[in-house]
């Protein structure tokens, strides 16, 4: 589900500040799925993601992804909708599983993509990847000293609030995964760091987006108003040393107002580094344009485009927005797949498909039909809430 839309909705009905994490969020068996620990490399670049219904998997948002040392790449999708009956053609009475699900692709010789997802079951039910007993969405992982981090937004549900998105956001953990070379992720051992003592009240999403550079990993949370903090809206910057992400507390820096690094994270005095104001956006570094580049789908307008913008350092300047695509098709009231209860969220780019000049990248789309009916447009409709593929120039 989308955090930005959320906020907005409650505020003013138009989803100026959920539309980034949404409230419904976030192939074939293949022989290199045998669970051996040992990497088949494939090189991803020219090879372009899809989504199909398959291994019970019937869409999801988030698609957040990372590329594992050995060619697979790891897509973190948050609230999930999951059936044991293939083929089907709506989401009728189906279940939800609320949390996180994953899958894990790869690219052939010949440039096809392959992707299957591994949905895990408790007691004949499909469950959440992580944290049985909780609730949380995925937000942008990262790899640190052979270790991989999956960075948690933990949620619980609020039905006193008013609109559809009845939750509130409780704590911040981090999954930390050692075996991830195993290549079935029903084999991996998680530890889960709780960092959310460390986070204040504001940070709706600690990692939208995730960079590890140099001896530190770099956040881009995107912070709302707070008692603490009431003016603040928009993505802000922080930083933690590598060895220190299993103690966070009093390692964190912030980037203030006057452009300086201070200790803490301190929502009221850091820098609005992008107004983006999203909680899922992308920040890759480009070695052919030696610059980052952030990509995000649009807060305005239920998320009408999707952009970006570069900057030569993480802190910025980072340079206006320019339009990757100018009209996404299920908000466009001139297409066949808009709805007026549709919204957009999640724009990001996958950096390990990019081709020289094009950038490929994913968002996903929501109704705000009451999730309480047994019938309503996302679950007639299955090509919503699944995440858009576009290769775009740039």
């Amino acid at each position: 589900m989308n955090i930005t839309a959320v906020i907005d909705h409650s505020r003013e009905k138009s989803l100026r500040l959920l539309v980034s994490l949404a409230a419904v969020m976030m192939f074939s068996l293949l022989p290199f799925f045998s669970g051996v620990c040992h990497p088949a490399f494939r090189n991803a670049a020219g090879c372009l993601p899809s989504f199909p219904d398959r291994d019970g998997w019937y869409g999801g948002d988030g698609a957040y992804s990372i590329l594992l040392d050995d060619g697979r790449t790891l897509w973190l999708f948050g609230d999930t909708f999951v059936s044991d009956r293939e083929g089907r053609k709506n989401r009728v009475d189906m279940d939800l599983v609320l949390g996180t699900t994953l899958a894990i692709s790869t690219c052939s010789k010949e440039g096809r993509f392959n992707i299957r997802y591994f949905l895990k079951k408790k007691e004949g039910r499909f469950v959440s990847s992580f944290g049985d007993k909780q609730w949380m969405w995925p937000q942008d992982p990262f790899k640190v000293h052979d270790r991989l981090y999956i960075p948690l937004v933990v949620i619980e549900p609020a039905p006193e609030m008013e609109g559809p998105f009845k939750f509130k956001i409780t704590g911040h953990k981090i999954a930390m995964i050692r075996n991830y070379h195993c290549k079935d992720p029903h084999g991996w051992s998680v530890e889960y760091l709780d960092w959310s003592a460390a986070i204040p009240s504001g940070v709706a999403a600690l990692a939208a987006t995730s960079v590890v550079h140099g001896k530190e990993v770099y956040f881009y949370p995107f912070c709302v108003p707070s008692e603490r903090a009431p003016g603040v809206l928009g993505n802000i910057l922080v930083r933690i040393p590598t060895d220190r992400l299993h103690d966070p507390a009093g390692a964190m820096e912030y980037y203030a107002k006057d452009d300086t690094w201070q200790k803490g994270l301190d929502p009221a005095k850091a820098k609005i580094v992008l107004d983006a104001g999203v909680s899922e956006l992308s920040v890759r570094y480009h070695e052919s344009q030696k610059r980052w580049i952030a990509v995000y789908l649009s807060a305005n307008n239920k998320g009408d485009r999707l952009l970006y913008r570069s900057a030569e350092r993480l802190e910025g300047p980072w340079s206006d927005p320019k339009v990757l695509i100018a009209d996404i098709p299920e908000v466009n009231p001139m297409d066949s797949k808009y709805h007026k209860n549709n919204f957009c969220y999640a724009g990001k780019e996958h950096i390990q498909f990019a081709k020289e000049g094009k950038l490929v990248t994913t968002y996903v789309c929501n109704s705000l039909d009451d999730m309480d009916k047994r019938i309503n447009f996302i679950r007639n409709h299955l090509f919503l809430y699944h995440p858009i593929v576009n290769e775009v120039p740039y």
